[in-house]
């Protein structure tokens, strides 16, 4: 019996012995979980630091490419320097084509109009089409002259330039033409009613 208490005070010291030991374990184990989770977070934190630093960069770098024009191709491309401005006038000249003087007129004024312009080519390939249409790109053409004096308007034929296309042609500095295109057709011809006689 004697043995048996022995044992027993035995058993507990060694209860007593391993229970801080299973404390000490518990909070171990914890201490490491928020360790672990601490490293984690500043890990991330870093991470997104380093994209937003990044994307930062990258846009910095391009409002500075956009600043100083490097990305702004066609400015940099009409803007800089002397050029001749070519504007088409193709196909049958009526006020519902592409060959209009809506269309037209407005092209041939920013031609004019561009300070790096040092000279206009207006390429005309048309069988001609309405006289009210080549007269108004006509005149605008004599207008847009007597504004610019200083900007030639050369006219270079294609395959045909005739009718109102010659009209429009006409009022240039100079017309070339290759020795096949089709020049000519000139004119508007209206036949009356006849009558002069019953008057």
């Amino acid at each position: 019996m004697h043995n048996q208490i022995e044992h027993n005070e035995i058993e507990d010291v060694i209860k007593e012995q391993e229970a801080p030991k299973q404390q000490n374990n518990w909070e171990r184990g914890v201490l490491e979980k928020l360790a672990m989770s601490a490293i984690q977070e500043q890990r991330r934190a870093r991470h997104w630091g380093i994209f937003f630093k990044t994307l930062s960069f990258v846009f910095l770098f391009i409002l500075l490419f956009i600043s100083m024009g490097w990305l702004d191709k066609k400015e940099s491309a009409l803007g800089g320097g002397k050029h001749t401005a070519l504007v088409d006038l193709q196909g049958v000249i009526a006020a519902d084509s592409a060959a209009s003087a809506d269309n037209l007129i407005p092209s041939l004024q920013e031609a004019f109009k561009d300070k790096g312009t040092q000279g206009v080519i207006l390429r005309i390939n048309s069988p001609g089409g309405s006289p009210v249409q080549a007269g108004q790109i006509n005149d605008e053409i004599v207008r847009l002259r007597l504004k610019y004096p200083a900007i030639p308007l050369y006219v270079v034929v294609e395959d045909i330039c005739a009718s109102g296309g010659y009209y429009v042609a006409a009022a240039a500095d100079k017309i070339f033409v290759d020795k096949a295109s089709l020049i000519g057709s000139i004119g508007v011809l209206m036949d009356g009613f006849g009558f002069t006689g019953t008057m």
